[in-house]
């Protein structure tokens, strides 16, 4: 098989150490199976776009060594591709408008959507769009997690593929973008595991390709809180700390020698693709 990995941020702050582990991860693993790896910016939500987070996040990667293969792909640039695939599952009513409020979907403190808008096939003012979500389990074998399984129908219900904004949301988008860019294999954080069952929905109402899956655990603050932007993780420092990279690949159980401390982040890389093992991740911590 060709392999084709991805690493696609969000310019909403720049890398942090959890960030630094899933790059490393999806780089690794993409290059020790001699496969290109793709770099993709999530930009699609501007409200929580950071000005200039982009450009920091591309040299963060540069300056840890983590060079992508061929052109950085920007979502902002891709609305007409998700248009389409709206436009797709309208012509098979695979999708409605939804007007409801926050407060009528969280009534009864139920996170399943009630079905309430079902019936609008048609574009309607100021209202989201979901997809219709078909019975049935989607399923797949993570490769640290093992088989997953989920109802969505029963789980979730119909979910939102455009927001009220008009803005495209996360799971329409990265399902659209990673056919189109080829994945054959998506390394990311755990905190993602939830969103796979609906991306999978989505790619089977669309006739596309599921990739493999491994997500990795997450590395977590001292109160057991998910280490991110939104707790205020402090960013990868400029220029680069190699000694950093070693403690992403002892974060993954690889077991990288204390003296490769000491090695330029090159030698650092090129260790951690050589002996890259992702059998030795544990899942743990989700």
């Amino acid at each position: 098989m060709n392999y084709t990995g991805r690493f696609a941020p969000s310019p909403t702050g720049p890398l942090h150490f959890g960030s630094l582990v899933a790059a490393l991860a999806s780089f690794c693993d993409a290059h020790a199976a001699d496969g290109k790896w793709l770099l993709r910016m999530e930009d699609i939500d501007t409200p929580r776009e950071m000005p200039g987070a982009a450009d920091l996040i591309l040299r963060q990667l540069e300056a840890y060594g983590l060079e992508w293969d061929g052109e950085v792909l920007f979502q902002h640039t891709r609305h007409e591709a998700y248009r389409e695939a709206l436009q797709e599952l309208q012509s098979r009513g695979e999708i409605f408008w939804c007007r409801c409020s926050r407060a009528e979907l969280t009534r009864g403190n139920n996170s399943l959507y009630p079905g309430n808008c079902r019936h609008f096939l048609s574009p309607r003012d100021d209202a989201a769009v979901r997809v219709r979500v078909p019975a049935g389990r989607a399923t797949f074998t993570d490769r640290i997690f093992g088989p997953q399984t989920e109802t969505v129908e029963e789980i979730v219900g119909d979910f939102v593929i455009q927001r009220r904004d008009g803005l495209f949301a996360y799971q329409l988008a990265v399902v659209v973008d990673d056919a189109m860019q080829g994945i054959t294999d998506v390394v990311r954080g755990a905190d993602l595991l939830s969103n796979t069952a609906r991306q999978i929905v989505l790619q089977g109402l669309l006739k596309l390709e599921t990739p493999r899956y491994m997500h990795l655990p997450l590395v977590l603050h001292a109160d057991g809180s998910k280490l991110s932007k939104q707790t205020f993780a402090p960013a990868i420092p400029l220029p680069a700390d190699g000694s950093l990279l070693w403690q992403a690949l002892d974060f993954l159980h690889q077991q990288p020698p204390v003296a490769l401390k000491q090695e330029p982040l090159h030698e650092i890389v090129r260790w951690g693709v050589e002996n890259w093992q992702p059998g030795k991740i544990q899942p743990t911590n989700f």
